[in-house]
């Protein structure tokens, strides 16, 4: 067992715990949709005008989130399971593990749309003794759990009261997290004037962390004294990082790892709908109303970022003929982000499949545009299996009033900008199609995603 702490599993006809040991899918297995993906494109009269400001804005953020991606990726390689004496720290100050009677809990998460975009998925948890509220932006691309306090003056946010806890302790270790930035003084003064975008500074404390009944004690998280401008256009108040730690800016295990250390079953299962409010993160737990069997599962590359290989894309355009780009990827499943990105050179070639497709530079990123009436399927291919994006997702608006084209939801990372020639990140226009189930190691210690057919499929 990958586990010395496990709970006794149950099941029900909303909440399922799967099985340790679940059959793989056979050789060849190939998920078909009940809803299908040969859709006509919708009219230009009902497709928003695309803003690209948020996706310039997420690009770089990625050049950041993912600066030093190869080596997190070796740093994830090997290890074992979770190691509970290194996430329980200083025992003769620790109480006994808090098991709750029912270790599963599904929190809600609110959609954030912008520019007609499902920008972030996000929800509330609770921090410190009593409880203080806040919400955080639900990110499988990343590993570490911050939030404002009440030390950010600029912050306009629901920051946290460390004095206003009990439990709350503060440590002299500083944490910092920056996307694009440039600081007017060095990083090791006590209170850097931050610039650009994406960039918090602050120290690391622990303090009770709970969702719902699910309860860490002396959960390790970065309280931010700064956050640059522009986290106050955003609705959420922090982030929760369910990447491995071995990612984690902080070096701390994540406020999952320490569930799961604590007896919870070790997997959590996302569903995010489009522009809906009954998104939801499923922890310890598969929401069996949110999903529409079967279930894929695929191996995960490393225990670092929840990457599996992406062996190839499948373009089938006006329903004319298929044509299939190999590819040997890394593909990141990532939340925190919204979009699908490709290596530069199989963007290229995935856009030269459609007619009429063209290549826009912008001078800090760049897109492609397609005709808006072309008729599309997109497929991605994880191992045997085939995994679709729908089009209403692909299609990012036009990029003037009553053009005829329309901005593509798949752009390149370029190695121009520092990213390796074998990422992918899959964002939310593909996982809006599929329900994700991220299993740390049930079997056996083998991390894994699975990917269901989502209910998004039946609407």
């Amino acid at each position: 067992m990958f586990y010395s702490l496990f709970p006794t599993l149950f099941a029900s006809s909303v909440l399922t715990i799967v099985s340790a040991n679940p059959l793989p899918p056979p050789a060849g297995f190939s998920v078909t949709l009940n809803r299908s993906f040969h859709q006509r494109p919708p009219v230009n009269s009902s497709l928003p005008v695309c803003n690209v400001q948020p996706i310039e804005r997420e690009f770089k953020g990625l050049q950041r989130k993912y600066r030093d991606v190869d080596k997190k990726f070796n740093n994830g390689i090997n290890v074992g399971p979770i190691n509970t004496s290194a996430i329980v720290e200083d025992e003769a100050d620790v109480e006994a593990p808090f098991i709750p009677p029912v270790l599963v809990h599904t929190m809600p998460l609110a959609d954030y749309v912008s520019g007609g975009l499902d920008m972030m998925y996000y929800g509330p948890l609770q921090i410190g003794t009593p409880p203080q509220q806040l919400t955080v932006d639900v990110d499988t691309g990343s590993a570490d759990l911050w939030f404002p306090t009440a030390d950010c003056a600029d912050c306009e946010n629901k920051q946290f009261e460390p004095a206003e806890s009990s439990t709350c302790e503060e440590s002299n270790e500083t944490f910092s997290i920056y996307y694009v930035w440039t600081l007017s003084a060095p990083i090791s003064t006590s209170r850097p004037f931050l610039q650009g975008s994406g960039a918090a500074y602050g120290q690391l404390m622990r303090d009770t962390v709970s969702v719902g009944g699910l309860e860490v004690r002396r959960q390790w998280f970065g309280g931010a004294w700064d956050l640059s401008g522009d986290f106050n256009d955003l609705p959420n108040d922090g982030l929760l990082g369910l990447a491995f730690s071995t990612v984690a800016q902080s070096g701390k295990p994540t406020f999952f790892e320490n569930l799961i250390a604590k007896g919870l079953t070790p997997m959590f299962s996302m569903h995010l709908a489009r522009h809906h409010d009954d998104s939801a993160v499923c922890f310890g737990c598969i929401d069996r109303l949110k999903t529409l069997d079967p279930i894929v599962w695929i191996p995960v590359l490393t225990k670092a970022y929840w990457s599996i290989s992406m062996n190839a894309i499948i373009v089938n355009v006006n329903k004319a003929r298929e044509l299939q780009l190999a590819t040997a990827l890394r593909a990141i499943v990532d939340t925190g982000t919204t979009l699908i990105y490709l290596p530069e050179a199989v963007v290229s070639e995935f856009y030269a499949v459609i007619p009429g497709s063209t290549h826009v530079f912008q001078p800090e990123f760049e897109f492609y545009t397609f005709p808006c009436s072309t008729m599309l399927d997109i497929e991605f291919a994880f191992g045997q299996s085939r995994f679709t994006v729908n089009l209403a997702d692909f299609n990012l608006g036009m990029t003037e009033p009553d053009s005829s084209d329309c901005v593509g939801g798949v752009l390149p990372l370029s190695a121009a900008s520092g990213f390796p020639q074998d990422l992918a990140i899959m964002g939310d226009e593909f996982l809006k199609s599929w329900y994700s189930i991220f299993d740390y190691g049930s079997d056996g210690g083998n991390a894994r995603v699975g990917f269901s057919p989502s209910i998004n499929n039946a609407r």
